[in-house]
């Protein structure tokens, strides 16, 4: 798939060159820029890698001008790991941090979105709308129906989150049936503040441009945060269940299949 813009070209990871590159923007964004860390990050090559990579499709957002030798030419990326691929590695990465037995018995047929970025320099643009482009077409063409994953908030200092913490527990919380729980070793509860005390306006500021993505397609947050020292984050869990989405959004992805086609 190729943007409006024919220097940027939207595909999945082909090769371990590929792989690579993805890694070398994540590790530009999550430790270079964000403080992260983990187990399998490897400092010496620039790369945020982790076991679940390699079960994962891996959604790029190329820009042909950069240096691809380098692994400077991926710019934006979402990586994808459906339900059966989850089963053959031994569970979900979000499975870490959340109880997703609701999702699990649900039947439906299950994505898990993660580690979605954008490089510095392509921030206020296009690119997050073309990479919710692809993936739109990604869960067209697998019939994806519970979309789920964490998105963050930069920091662990949960008092200075309490306001938009509160807010998503209050306003956007899952309906019961899909309500997963924070597992309670590294987990908190997010109702801090009583709804009635809550800044609407300051909750909205400290909220992440991808978080309000989520929420306007239609997306809850599940039960609890998990404050995660290893990346310096505070995620939330997020789940879309393609039925509820809205016939705004559903019409967007539709018509933009049918002249793709």
């Amino acid at each position: 798939m190729i943007a409006d813009d024919p220097h940027l070209v939207l595909r999945l990871a082909a090769s371990e060159r590929d792989l690579k590159a993805a890694q070398r923007l994540r590790y530009r964004v999550f430790v270079e820029e964000l403080g992260g860390s983990g187990d399998l990050v490897d400092h010496a090559a620039r790369l945020e890698c982790d076991a679940f990579d390699a079960h994962c499709d891996h959604l790029l957002l190329i820009d042909r001008r950069r240096d691809a030798a380098a692994l400077d030419d991926v710019v934006g990326v979402y990586r994808l790991l459906p339900g059966d691929r989850a089963d053959a590695c031994g569970r979900f990465y979000t499975e870490g941090e959340y109880d997703l037995g609701p999702l699990r018995r649900s039947g439906r047929r299950l994505l898990e979105l993660g580690r979605s970025c954008v490089d510095a320099d392509y921030r206020g643009g296009p690119a997050m709308f073309l990479l919710w482009g692809g993936l739109a077409d990604y869960v067209l063409d697998r019939g994806a129906e519970l979309l789920f994953g964490v998105a963050s908030f930069h920091g662990t200092d949960v008092a200075a989150l309490a306001e938009p913490l509160s807010w998503l527990h209050h306003h956007h919380l899952a309906p019961e049936e899909l309500r997963v729980r924070v597992n309670p070793d590294c987990g908190m509860a997010m109702d801090l503040i009583e709804a009635a005390r809550i800044d609407r306006r300051a909750a909205m500021l400290a909220m992440p441009p991808l978080i309000k993505a989520y929420l306007r397609l239609g997306g809850f947050v599940g039960e609890g945060a998990w404050v995660d020292q290893a990346f310096n984050t505070t995620d939330v869990f997020l789940v879309m269940d393609t039925a509820r989405m809205s016939a705004k959004h559903r019409d967007l992805y539709t018509r933009r299949r049918a002249a793709a086609e």
